[in-house]
């Protein structure tokens, strides 16, 4: 018996120095231990929970930058926030990082579509979403169902939420998340499914969105094997994924078939209407028009909503920011009288409002609506930062680390100051795509920017100035574990109208 004793205290020791040899090797403790065989695998899952902020630790230990391997699971990815990276990796070598083919395994969900696409077929969709946007009608379109939007759902919504009872309650970011998606499918499909109505009523197709956004999540710390395995037979979350593809693929059918069946189609200025009518007979199959219109939902709900929800989270936080903004548009709501109940603002009222624009843009710094960016290396490349890619490397671009870099963004990097984007003379300052990642940067620049600037001027200005909203005080606000920065408990918050007298007060 005292051998065996003998040996498990020798045993013991041997593990106990060979951990503080694999602890000594990290450059930050927070750091993921590389154990041998499994590399960094019990590290990933370890921290799940909170993924994009130890993410952020990591990067800022390591210098931006930090290889990640799962050893023989397979899972293995570079992730950067370095700019000197990102823009070498976005513009300057730009043909040697693709989305690639297993981002498009990732998210099979979006098929064929741009968001996939790498190559010809991406710059072919690009063209004619450009084309498509840039259009005088597609802009006026889009101002009006925003315009609309706002005025007979948002705010109706708000203010029967205010008068329901002292100190009323709701899920801000589930309502903005409901109001995005109806504004979506109109300029997308010509449809409004009207889910902000009173009630808020169940919408099975934005439920499945949130699944698939959540399981694509997971799908980049699981072995592709794995996931795959779970998705064919449907285990896991990759149950969810499936009912939720099914869901998703059934309403795309159903509308398009209905969009084809329209005998005014010519007339509609939404964005199926328009890949219908304007398309060649071989380019608009079903298949194509599924695709195109299920990425650019994904696209105008997810992003714009997400972003709003964490843009109200941090006025509530800061009322100085917020009595800015009222400051910048009581002259405008001066203008518009008294008669009204509520006021709402017109897109070209708010195109001019600097302070506005940089608070949403800080916002964007600090949350992102995609917290990282997926690419993969099709031949073998040296980064500005000195880091070594082989062919076939899959890199994870964290621009929700980036935002919270002292050395990108200065020693305030975690304060929310909307006046870091205004010059001395009072102009908007503009950064470069590589250090503000918001809207992607070079080639792939998101080409829905101004439509997003849009609609999140006329929703911000029209709540903040007809309602005094609160955070309720201890409710938990986190990043949702989700390849889209959505909120995991929502925003709980108090809606309550504001005084005409003290609206008007402000305005004189």
């Amino acid at each position: 018996m005292d051998w065996f004793l003998g040996l498990l205290s020798l045993l013991c020791c041997c593990c106990c120095f060979y951990y503080r040899h694999l602890q000594s090797k990290k450059a930050c403790k927070a750091e993921p231990t590389e154990w041998p065989l499994l590399g960094h695998l019990f590290g990933l899952l370890a921290n799940l929970h909170h993924y994009h902020d130890w993410a952020t630790v990591v990067l800022a230990g390591r210098r931006y930058n930090f290889p990640v391997q799962a050893g023989l699971t397979g899972v293995r990815f570079f992730i950067t926030c370095d700019p000197s990276n990102v823009r070498h990796i976005f513009t300057s070598n730009f043909l040697n990082y693709p989305k690639g083919e297993e981002y498009a395994e990732i998210f099979d969900v979006l098929g064929h579509g741009i968001f996939n696409a790498d190559g010809d077929s991406w710059r072919s969709q690009r063209a004619k979403s450009q084309l498509l946007m840039a259009a005088p009608r597609f802009r006026s379109f889009s101002a009006r169902c925003t315009r609309d939007k706002v005025d007979k759902s948002l705010l109706p919504f708000l203010a029967h939420v205010a008068d329901a009872d002292a100190g009323a309650r709701c899920d801000l970011h589930d309502v903005i998340l409901r109001m995005t998606f109806d504004m979506t499918c109109n300029l997308v499909f010509g449809v409004d499914p009207g889910c902000l109505r009173i009630g808020l009523p169940v919408v099975p197709v934005a439920h499945a969105m949130d699944d698939v956004l959540n399981a694509t999540f997971l799908r980049h710390i699981f072995p592709p094997a794995c996931w795959s395995l779970m998705y064919r037979y449907e285990l896991g979350p990759e149950k969810k994924m499936a009912v939720a593809r099914r869901t998703i693929d059934r309403f795309a059918a159903d509308t398009i078939a209905k969009r084809r069946s329209d005998h005014e189609l010519g007339s509609s200025s939404d964005m199926l209407s328009s890949f219908i009518c304007c398309s060649n007979d071989d380019d608009v199959s079903d298949d194509f028009l599924r695709d195109t219109a299920i990425n650019l939902l994904f696209a105008g709900r997810d992003t714009t909503g997400a972003a709003l929800s964490w843009f109200f989270y941090l006025v509530c936080k800061n009322p100085h920011v917020e009595q800015k903004i009222l400051d910048e548009l009581a002259p405008i709501a001066a203008t518009k009288g008294e008669q009204q109940d509520m006021v709402a603002f017109d897109v070209s009222e708010l195109s001019s409002l600097v302070y506005l624009h940089a608070a949403l843009c800080e916002c964007l710094r600090l949350y992102p609506p995609l917290p990282f960016h997926h690419k993969a290396a099709i031949a073998g490349d040296v980064l500005p930062s000195g880091h070594e890619l082989k062919a076939g490397d899959k890199i994870l671009v964290y621009s929700y680390s980036m935002g919270r870099m002292e050395g990108v963004w200065g020693k305030d990097c975690m304060e929310f100051r909307p006046e870091r984007w205004v010059t001395n003379d009072g102009k908007l300052r503009r950064e470069p795509s590589y250090k503000f990642l918001a809207f992607n940067a070079g080639p792939r620049t998101c080409l829905g920017k101004e439509v997003a600037f849009t609609q999140m001027k006329a929703v911000a200005a029209a709540v903040l100035w007809n309602f005094a909203v609160e955070a309720v005080p201890g409710h938990v606000v986190e990043p949702k574990l989700s390849v889209m920065l959505h909120m995991k408990n929502g925003l709980a918050v108090t809606v309550k109208r504001r005084k005409v007298a003290c609206v008007h007060a402000i305005a004189t």
